[in-house]
């Protein structure tokens, strides 16, 4: 079995032979989608640098149809204008769609001004894709005035509508960051957003997580939010499957790792990545470095695992010796090196970890002793040796702020290396952690999560009964973070408010709750 970073590199490879063939293709693969629109998935853009940023679509007519696309390669034609109405372009070039690729286009454009808004477009024959927008980063020695940046992640199709979406676009943010959970990996291949979940139809072939990806990019508001600004993206476990570790399924499936490389291609093939690797750094000028990354792929296997099964449990501190073994990783020693280093010699205001699940100890029972505690073990808390590593490595650098997901739950949290006992100068506040909610997966009743809040004494906020996603400003003396929750995930128009609003001072690590 290729590993993913392995897998991702002979994609890349492949996209960029494609690119340069495009000029050379002939005439009856330049024909089109006989005469289909074949813009249904709309486009997308991300990885942004000062100089560059990549731009996506696919073409696809019917999103629940593959065959709705000829299987011959096609070439697309992509620019890239300072005004929307493209009348100053400031680059333009062919592009290869090909059927080994599910026809998804991937163009890195080089050549653009550091931080500018510019608008893009795709063109196939007559037909035209609808208007991108995206920027690039500042200048490596500039620093902005501000960063407004949206945080999403958890968008299960069966469990409501993309109206967070729709209010992350309308925000207008130059930057989103989605923290995993692009797809989930079962659920009827239908266009629209059922009343309740139903639990069939789930995927293991390339061709079924391509559809799904299909299926889901469809949705207008999610097209909205990318059609908005740029994104970084990062996954985490429904990409493939629930709680895997990297060679195991919940059901120790003898195949899983056949199903993992089908599932890597996709996503790959789906999203606005830079191809090297998931973990990757971005910096915006001086003012932020964020550091994305990949919490799934180099994990060791979950710890005190029930025989004749895979995936995560809960478990009882005292009789899960494992929970504090030193050799356990959850990014990997290459990762966690590279993390460290990044953080050291980082010389931005705030230094953002973009990344999957809660880092904050969330203990499911009271803490009267050290040995105490009950937690769950595909999070932070079943590697808490790692999690010890992370915060050493945090300790060096400047303002860390770390964002999370999975959990389907807003948390605002102090990290520190002893969250039981209270904040001092011999067990510093070490780095901020801001946790969103899903976009529309489910979550537990608010009363519980309130319960682990009290008994969690570093955590200042909880809240799982909304789902929404996080909208942050960074300014370099201040950074602030709103929960913005909506009124009702099962109604394509809901409302949204902000639930809690929390500020960090430059130099001071820790979130403060404003009115």
């Amino acid at each position: 079995m290729q590993d993913g970073r392995r897998l991702l590199l002979q994609t890349a490879a492949r996209v960029a032979a494609l690119a340069a063939l495009a000029p050379h293709l002939p005439a009856q693969a330049r024909s089109g989608a006989n005469g289909a629109y074949p813009f249904s998935l709309g486009v997308a853009s991300g990885a942004p640098l000062p100089d560059s940023v990549i731009l996506w679509t696919r073409l696809l007519p019917d999103p629940l149809n593959a065959a709705s696309m000829p299987p011959i390669a096609q070439q697309v034609r992509w620019e890239v204008a300072h005004d929307e109405g493209f009348t100053r372009l400031a680059a333009r070039g062919p592009a290869v769609a090909a059927p080994e690729l599910a026809h998804c286009v991937h163009v890195d454009v080089r050549g653009l001004e550091p931080d500018r808004w510019y608008f893009y477009r795709f063109m196939l024959g007559d037909a035209v894709s609808p208007v991108g927008r995206t920027r690039t980063a500042p200048a490596p020695d500039a620093m902005p005035g501000m960063l407004k940046l949206a945080a999403a992640s958890c968008q299960h199709w069966e469990f409501g509508h993309y109206a967070a979406h729709r209010h992350i676009a309308r925000a207008a943010p130059d930057l989103v960051a989605f923290l995993g959970d692009y797809i989930y990996e079962w659920g009827p291949y239908s266009l629209q957003h059922p009343a309740s979940a139903i639990r069939r139809d789930e995927s293991y072939t390339l061709a079924d997580y391509r559809a799904r990806y299909a299926q889901y990019k469809s949705d207008a508001d999610l097209q909205a939010a990318h059609h908005a600004a740029p994104w970084l993206v990062t996954w985490d476990d429904h990409e493939v499957a629930n709680d895997y570790s990297p060679h195991r399924d919940e059901l120790l499936s003898p195949d899983f790792v056949q199903r993992r490389a089908a599932a890597y291609q996709a996503f790959f093939e789906h999203q606005p990545l830079r191809a090297q690797r998931i973990y990757q750094r971005y910096d915006w000028g001086r003012l932020a470095r964020f550091h994305v990354l990949d919490t799934r792929q180099y994990r060791s296997p979950h710890a005190c695992q029930p025989a004749g099964r895979g995936g995560s449990t809960s478990v009882y501190r005292r009789a899960c010796a494992a929970l504090a073994d030193p050799r356990r990783t959850m990014l990997g020693a290459e990762q966690e090196r590279w993390l460290a280093q990044g953080l050291k010699e980082s010389k931005a205001s705030w230094n953002i970890i973009a990344q999957q699940t809660l880092v904050a100890q969330l203990s499911q029972v009271p803490l009267a002793s050290d040995s105490d505690g009950r937690f769950w073990t595909d999070g932070w808390d079943g590697y808490a040796a790692a999690r010890k590593r992370l915060l050493d490595a945090l300790q060096a650098a400047r303002n860390p702020l770390v964002l999370s997901g999975d959990v389907h739950t807003f948390f605002a949290a102090d990290l520190r290396r002893d969250p039981a006992r209270p904040a001092s100068a011999g067990n510093p506040v070490i780095a901020t952690e801001f946790c969103g909610t899903s976009i529309t997966s489910s979550s537990r009743p608010q009363a519980r999560t309130q319960q682990y809040v009290d008994m969690n004494r570093h955590l200042h906020f909880g809240q799982s009964d909304k789902r929404g996603f996080m909208l942050l400003e960074l300014r370099p003396e201040r950074a602030t973070v709103a929960f913005e929750g909506l009124q009702n995930v099962r109604d394509a128009r809901s409302a949204c408010a902000t639930l809690a609003r929390f500020s960090v001072a430059g130099g001071v690590a820790g979130p403060r709750r404003e009115a």
